[in-house]
Order: structure tokens, then C-alpha cells, then sequence
């Protein structure tokens, strides 16, 4: 499907020169900062190889000072042959920049406080002058360690502009080869951001970058307004992740630039989504699912009207095509479905109904919505196949399941399914029951299909220890993916109930 594009007159409202952008990720530092977030020397590694695929042009992997596992990561990292430059965050001291050359970093990116709180705060008795000269001495020495050294003024959009451009001019002079203007707790306006980065970029010769945080929700649009002023290099983090309310997310910034303003990055944007779910899963940072780009409703439509519209022309209400982000548009019902919704899934169904038919499907279909229900696909399915008095032989049914827990005892689950009539005995292992039972159910289907578990969620419909447990799935086979429902008092029995309807709709 061709990518829609913003029409060139949009484009003219903000124009645009050609640059040469650099895009620095942190994801593995900034974003590991998130709190709750705490990474392993492996987990780091497949998203280094991750974004290096994505083509990111620098990984910042982490603190090399900080522990021996951000040590190991990054010198891993920087020894696993891939294309980005590695890069590890550093203070202004000699003993975060021998960990980074000891870790085979390629660069530090070394901050020194800027703001008169910051200076206060972490150095007491120390001065301006002295930070100038401790961050010349450092720059030299990193220098002498054979590092390429990126230096950023923190919290600099607190700080007296003339000071930090002064500790800009003593880096250049000692060395540096980048300069950073960081928007440590994200107080910058685009308009201001904009105007700052014009400033810098006129008076220095190396390249200038922007760091921003989102605390007032304008890092997207500070970073983009950075690159309108001339930094040549833009700091971001997959899916936002970073202290507080996050970064400036690599996938909104990305996407913005390249549709919106037409700047082009040497992004892989068709490798975005899967980068983003696979931080997600590491991260177990749920991405929320309004989110732009990445979220699961971003390119997800339930309105009659607009899915009617969609089906027609997909510019109608997508502004950018899902493929270009390695997404596929999904389409659900409720109680705004329409006609020509309802008609797209009965056709990949290979059923047609006569127009008292489909009057009756919406119907039902309207009616669960109105109760604040979520249609699943199983729902639809019953509720066509019902309709149209189809009786549909389940391929997947359960026999029996058996799952062991307790204390000091690893959640173990045997099951027993039947396949087109054949009887077919699983086991598997879980950190819980749920988890068990799921496990033993994919064990035994997988020389049949590759079945992925996209989420799970559950709610307890009425309160008490014997309420009613909703549990509603996501399956993926393919490019398809399916939602499935199972009711039950017993979690472990909706789970594996909604799992095997699930299944039923992908085998």
C-alpha cells in the first residue's frame, strides 16, 4: 500500500533545509533510568542489536562507572560488530572515563552541571570557573584515552545562556567533538528551544545536539523545533522511556521529521513497531495504547462512519499508512460498528448474509457494546456464524488440563488436547499457574502453528473471592491476529478457555 503523504503545501508552512541529522539512542541508558526498569547484560544486548538494525547512528548503552553489569554491557556491545558508534555516559571524572575506555566505548557522553542549582546542589563549594576547569581536564584526558568525547551542558535550559555557551568555547578549545544542550527536566517551549539552537549553531563549528525530557509533553515538539534551529544530532529513547514522564521518543520524532517536514533520517521505519514491542517486552513498560506510532489504537478503527471511509480510501483517517512502520491497520467492532466493518470480516470469513441478516449481526453486535462490553473476534464469529445458523466444528478442543503450584514448588501444568480428532499430551513450566497452563497449551501446538501471545488481560466482573474472571487475549499467527474471550470463576480456566478460542480462529 503506498505511503499517503502530507500534501506539499502543508509542507511550506514550516521550510525545511536539507541536513545531515545524527540520531543518539538512550534507551539503554536514559530509558533504563525509567523507574522500575532494570535491564540484563543479554536483555541489552538484542536491543543494541535491535537499534542498530533500526539504524541509529549512536547507541548509548549505558554507565560504564555505574555497576559491573552496565561495564560488561557496554563493552559487549561495542565488541559485537555492529554498525552504530557505542557510546557510554560519563561525569566529569577520570574515573568514569577510564571505565568507558576500559569498556571499549567508542565515545562518552560526558555532563557537567550548568545551572546555578545544579552547580550548587552537586559540587557545594565549587564555582562556575570550576566547573569550566574540571570539564577541560576531563575532556583532555579523554581524549588522551583515544575517546571521541560529546559534551553536554546539564539542565542548561535552566541555566544563564552566556555561561553555558563560555563552557561550550572551553570544551571546542580542549577538544571536544560534540556539544549537547540538554533540557534536563523539559521546561523548554519549541519556540525557545528553536531560537537556541540557531544561536548555538552559528557561533560553533562542531556539530550541536539536543537532549530532551517530557515533562511538560513538548519533547517531541522541542526536538523537532531543535532540528528547525540547526542541531545536527537529536537525542531520543525508544517509546519515550526516561525519568519522570520519559524522553523525546524516537519513533514520534522520526515520523514527524520525515512526513511532516520532510527530513529524511537513515531510520528503518519499517522496523519501528517491532523495536518498540521488543523494548516493551524487556522493559515491561506497557506502552499505553493511545500512544502515536506505537500504540495498539494508532492504527485500530471501531467507528461505522470512519471504518466505512477506511475500507474506501485509508487517507481518510490515517495520515501515514501502517506498513511504513511495520504495522498492519486492525479493525474492531462495537457499538459503533457499521456495515462495511462487519461486511470486511464476514468476507474473510467466506460468509455473506442477506440484508435482514446483517441487520440482526449489527444488532447484537451494538447490543454488547451498549453493555460495555469489548467485542472480541470470537464474539463476532459466534454471533455471525449464529446468525446465519452455521455450526462450526471447534479444531481445538480441551481434554483435560492438570497444574501443580505452591510454595517452593515451579508452576507446572500437563494438558491434554484434542487436534482434528487426534489426542495430543503437553507440559510446560510457568512463574504462575496462568503462565504454566499457557506454556503446555503452546508446547503442544507448536508443531502445528507459531502461535504468539500478544497480551493478556483480566478483569474480576463482581467482587469477592468467587467472582466471575474475564479474561480477554490477543493471538498472533502470521501477520494475523485475533482476540479471544474466556468467562470463568477460576482464573486458570478462563485463560486457558479464551487461548484455545483464540486458537480455534488461527488454525
Amino acid at each position: 500500500m503506498p505511503c499517503y503523504r502530507i500534501p506539499k503545501t502543508f509542507l511550506t508552512i514550516y521550510p525545511m533545509r536539507s541536513v545531515e541529522l545524527k540520531i543518539l539512542d538512550t534507551t539503554l541508558r536514559d530509558g533504563e533510568q525509567t523507574p522500575g526498569v532494570s535491564l540484563t547484560v543479554e536483555q541489552k544486548l538484542l536491543i543494541a542489536r535491535a537499534l542498530d538494525s533500526l539504524g541509529v547512528d549512536i547507541i548509548e548503552a549505558g554507565t560504564a562507572i555505574a555497576s559491573e553489569g552496565d561495564f560488561k554491557a557496554i563493552k559487549e556491545i561495542a565488541n559485537a560488530g555492529l554498525n552504530a558508534e557505542i557510546c557510554s555516559f560519563a561525569r566529569i571524572k577520570e574515573i568514569d572515563i577510564d571505565a568507558a575506555a576500559d569498556a571499549d566505548a567508542d565515545s562518552v557522553f560526558m555532563v557537567a552541571p550548568s545551572s546555578d542549582i545544579h552547580i550548587k546542589s552537586k559540587f557545594r563549594d565549587k564555582t562556575r570557573e570550576d566547573v569550566i576547569e574540571m570539564s577541560v581536564k576531563a575532556i583532555e584526558y579523554a581524549k588522551e584515552r583515544g575517546l571521541i568525547v560529546e559534551f553536554g551542558a546539564e539542565d542548561a535550559s535552566r541555566a544563564d545562556l552566556e555561561f553555558v555557551k563560555e563552557l561550550f568555547r572551553h570544551a571546542v578549545d580542549a577538544g571536544a567533538d560534540r556539544l549537547t544542550f540538554a533540557d534536563t527536566v523539559g521546561v523548554l517551549t519549541p519556540e525557545r528551544c528553536e531560537a537556541i539552537m540557531r544561536e548555538l549553531s552559528s557561533e560553533f563549528k562542531v556539530p550541536i545536539a539536543f537532549h530532551g525530557h517530557d515533562d511538560f509533553g513538548l519533547a517531541t515538539a522541542n526536538t523537532i523545533y531543535a532540528v528547525k534551529g540547526g542541531a545536527k544530532e537529536i537525542h531520543v529513547t525508544v517509546n519515550g522511556l526516561g525519568e519522570r514522564a520519559g524522553n523525546a521518543a524516537l519513533e514520534e520524532v522520526v515520523v514527524a521529521l520525515e512526513v511532516l517536514y520532510g527530513i529524511k533520517t537513515r531510520i528503518n521505519k519499517k522496523r519501528i513497531y517491532d523495536t518498540s514491542k521488543l523494548v516493551e517486552k524487556l522493559t515491561r513498560v506497557v506502552i499505553p495504547p493511545n500512544k502515536p506510532i506505537v500504540g495498539e489504537n494508532a492504527f485500530t478503527h471501531e467507528s461505522g462512519i470512519h471504518t466505512s471511509a477506511i475500507l474506501r480510501n485509508s487517507a481518510t483517517y490515517e495520515p501515514i499508512s501502517p506498513e511504513m512502520v511495520g504495522r498492519k491497520r486492525t479493525i474492531v467492532l462495537g457499538k459503533h460498528a457499521g456495515r462495511a466493518s462487519v461486511e470486511a470480516i464476514m468476507k474473510e470469513l467466506g460468509y455473506k448474509a442477506t440484508p435482514e441478516q446483517m441487520k440482526e449481526i449489527l444488532a447484537r453486535i451494538k447490543e454488547m457494546g451498549d453493555k460495555g462490553k469489548r467485542v472480541t473476534d470470537a464474539d463476532v464469529r459466534t454471533i455471525i456464524e449464529t446468525v446465519l445458523q452455521i455450526k462450526r466444528e471447534k479444531k481445538v478442543k480441551l481434554k483435560g488440563l492438570n497444574v501443580v503450584c505452591g510454595k517452593d514448588i515451579i508452576p507446572t501444568a500437563s494438558i491434554i488436547l484434542e487436534i482434528d480428532g487426534k489426542e495430543f499430551v503437553g507440559a510446560g513450566v510457568g512463574l504462575g499457574p496462568v503462565d504454566a497452563a499457557i506454556n503446555a497449551i503452546k508446547e503442544v501446538v507448536s508443531e502445528f502453528a507459531d502461535i504468539e501471545l500478544v497480551s493478556y488481560h483480566v478483569d474480576a466482573i463482581t467482587g469477592g473471592t468467587d467472582a466471575l474472571v474475564d479474561v480477554i487475549i490477543q493471538l498472533k499467527r502470521g501477520d494475523k491476529i485475533v482476540t479471544a474471550r474466556g468467562a470463568r470463576t477460576d482464573i486458570i480456566m478462563a485463560s486457558v478457555e479464551a487461548f484455545i478460542e483464540g486458537l480455534n480462529m488461527l488454525i
